[in-house]
């Protein structure tokens, strides 16, 4: 991180919740733990979900450096800082208007008294902090280590005027040298859509294969994908890299309604169901409310996720009733998807039970990836086996995780990452194709 050399940093508990690793990543510059986050982090170490985890993660890294001396007095990190407990729970008092004495009010307590003698900063992820440090004159800085630093996002693809006779050369040949199109910093399987100089509405749509050197022509998969048809480029180029079992990961993101969901089912159930190149299809999404939790639900485990995913049995539902439709054969009440899901041929589960599974040739989506920290994305990752094609769905823009935002969340942060990795593909859906009014909205809203 860019930071002053003479600045103690303290650490907030949301920032060591979201990130256990945030204790090493301020070099040579000291780190302050205040006292109070010691004891949040008691409260949250029970729970049976990743926040638990991460606060029983800072314990054991707390107790392995407490070997190293006296966590009051400063124990030296590999970067070169220190790192103490500020055990002391007083401090200058704040103005009687800001109300009770709440955790954040102490936290902000022990901040004025350590900036008496020291230049000090608090890292925090909550805005409302920032807000109080700016208010008291105190220095306040978002956590930036796990946040995507970038001039523009990867989209995946990007458009190119070249002379026609490469157009040509394309269609004659099925592919072109990259050296030929002279474009810089081309990424891995990044797709490139030429337009003729000379005739603009003369296009080609290739896929970068940056290991051999050459450009492939897009195939137009004409016949579609469980009776679904791409209706714009970016459908197509998502088809494309979904449909190649070269590849092993794919993320595909835009706005609601682009149809990321639904072409990733598609082509799952395709390469299952129909060629078999995967024994199975497993469909999992993280459980985060979009309001208010209506609280437990009643039932078995079956009856227990049906409403979280409602949204992947929808798109099932959609995918064979249209099959059926075109093949003259639909005459059951029940949704054909039941069958498939008796079968253990598709199954759809939440993430919460991922972590030590092993999964191997299979097809798995994970649905809503914009709401996993990256530490999440690299869980789930970590989970596939051999033959297995992982595929992340999402829309940064419709965030309901408090502890990611468009810029550190697991989606964006994998898609930059891999975005030069031979085995992994990326496209931006841009149009929406649920509904003339969901796309209107989208843009508007």
């Amino acid at each position: 991180m860019n930071t002053r050399a003479d600045r103690v940093y303290v650490l907030d508990t949301n920032v060591l919740l979201y990130d256990p690793k945030a204790l090493f990543v301020f070099d040579e510059h000291d780190v302050v733990i205040p006292m109070i986050v010691i004891e949040e982090m008691d409260r949250f170490k029970k729970d049976l979900n990743e926040i638990g985890r991460n606060a029983r993660t800072i314990s054991r890294y707390m107790d392995k450096l407490r070997e190293r001396g006296s966590l009051k007095d400063g124990v030296p990190l590999h970067g070169g800082g220190m790192l103490r407990v500020d055990y002391d729970t007083h401090g200058t008092e704040l103005p009687i208007t800001w109300g009770p004495e709440t955790n954040d009010n102490r936290i902000l307590r022990s901040v004025l008294r350590l900036a008496k003698d020291s230049d000090v900063a608090l890292v925090t992820r909550d805005t409302n902090m920032r807000l109080k440090c700016d208010a008291l004159g105190v220095v306040a800085e978002d956590y930036q280590n796990a946040r995507i630093n970038v001039d523009e996002q990867y989209l995946g693809l990007r458009e190119l005027t070249v002379p026609g006779n490469l157009v040509d050369a394309v269609y004659a040949d099925g592919f072109i040298p990259l050296e030929k199109l002279d474009v810089k910093n081309v990424h891995a399987q990044e797709f490139l859509v030429l337009a003729a100089a000379d005739a603009p509405s003369k296009t080609a749509m290739v896929r970068a294969d940056k290991k051999k050197g050459v450009a492939r022509r897009v195939g137009r998969h004409r016949e579609g994908v469980w009776g679904i048809f791409a209706r714009n480029k970016e459908q197509l180029f998502a088809l494309d890299l979904l449909l190649d079992d070269s590849l092993s990961l794919v993320t595909l993101n835009g706005v609601a309604g682009t149809g990321k969901t639904l072409l990733a089912i598609a082509a799952g159930l395709q390469r299952v169901c129909d060629e078999r190149s995967y024994r199975k299809l497993l469909v999992s999404r993280p459980i985060y409310p979009l309001g208010r939790d209506i609280g437990f639900l009643p039932g078995d485990i079956g009856e227990k996720l049906n409403p979280w995913m409602k949204p992947i049995f929808d798109n099932l539902e959609l995918l064979l009733n249209t099959r059926q439709e075109q093949s003259g054969t639909n005459t059951k009440p029940e949704p054909e998807y039941a069958y498939l899901l008796d079968q253990k041929i598709i199954e759809v589960e939440p993430l919460t039970y991922i972590r030590g599974r092993s999964i191997p040739n299979q097809f798995l989506i994970v649905d809503e990836a914009q709401n996993l920290t990256p530490h999440e994305i690299k869980t789930v990752l970590t989970r596939a086996g051999e033959g297995t094609k992982v595929v992340m769905t999402g829309d940064p823009g419709q965030i309901d995780n408090p502890y990611v935002d468009a810029m550190s969340n697991g989606l964006t942060y994998c898609i930059e990452r891999f975005k030069d990795a031979d085995i992994a593909g990326h496209v931006t859906l841009r149009k929406g194709e649920r509904s003339e009014l969901a796309e209107l909205a989208a843009n508007l809203l």
